[in-house]
């Protein structure tokens, strides 16, 4: 039996994207196999297509539909995920996951027991504004690896808040050469995107 003295409460909150919920469900396991209480939330057609959670942990994780607000969006109907619509169409899926910054702040208000820690995808950005004040403790889980993040630039970069430029690369072009930041890294990595690579960044923005 758990240590209701140890136990944990954590939610999580990933990103629209299967290469997002997949290992966001890992990491749920990996928290029930402890001994903690798990919320995963998601959108309904998400949560209907994830793995069955397995029976020795069902009474840890529980799945918590958050409304998906598809009659304000451009998407196409059922369309709740990456693998639902074309990359040009991302940022409608964006702005349909900011939308759900309402229905997770109401579901933190009512949530039996209260949560201890919160882990979240890139995505949520508001998370801080609807977490502070709750008092309730964040973490922040990257499914890409430390290279990635190292090649995509710092948050300021990422932001487009770089001082007196807004962002320091603007075209596909500035993706097919070493970022400006690891001009001073010793044995720095001259990996760079190709042209149709570069360009399908811009397209996902």
């Amino acid at each position: 039996m758990e240590d209701v003295r140890t136990q944990l409460h954590v939610l999580v909150l990933p990103w629209l994207a299967f290469s997002h919920l997949l290992p966001f469900l890992q990491l749920s396991k990996s928290l029930a196999r402890r001994g903690h209480r798990v919320t995963f939330l998601s959108t309904p057609r998400n949560l209907q297509r994830l793995p069955r959670i397995p029976p020795s942990m069902s009474h840890l994780i529980t799945l918590v539909e958050l409304p998906f607000p598809s009659a304000d969006t451009r998407l196409p109907h059922g369309a709740e995920a990456t693998s639902d619509i074309q990359p040009v169409d991302n940022h409608h899926l964006k702005a349909a996951f900011d939308a759900l910054e309402t229905p997770f702040a109401a579901f933190l208000d009512s949530a039996t027991p209260p949560p201890n820690w919160v882990i979240h995808d890139f995505t949520a950005h508001w998370m801080l504004r609807v977490a502070a004040p709750r008092g309730l403790p964040c973490a922040y889980l990257s499914v890409f690896p430390p290279s990635a993040m190292a090649f995509w630039g710092p948050p300021a970069e990422l932001i487009g808040d770089v001082p007196g430029t807004g962002r320091l690369r603007k075209r596909p072009a500035d993706f097919m050469v070493s970022p400006p930041w690891t001009a001073s890294v010793r044995n720095a990595s001259a990996v760079a995107y190709r042209l149709h690579e570069a360009q399908g960044i811009f397209q996902l923005e």
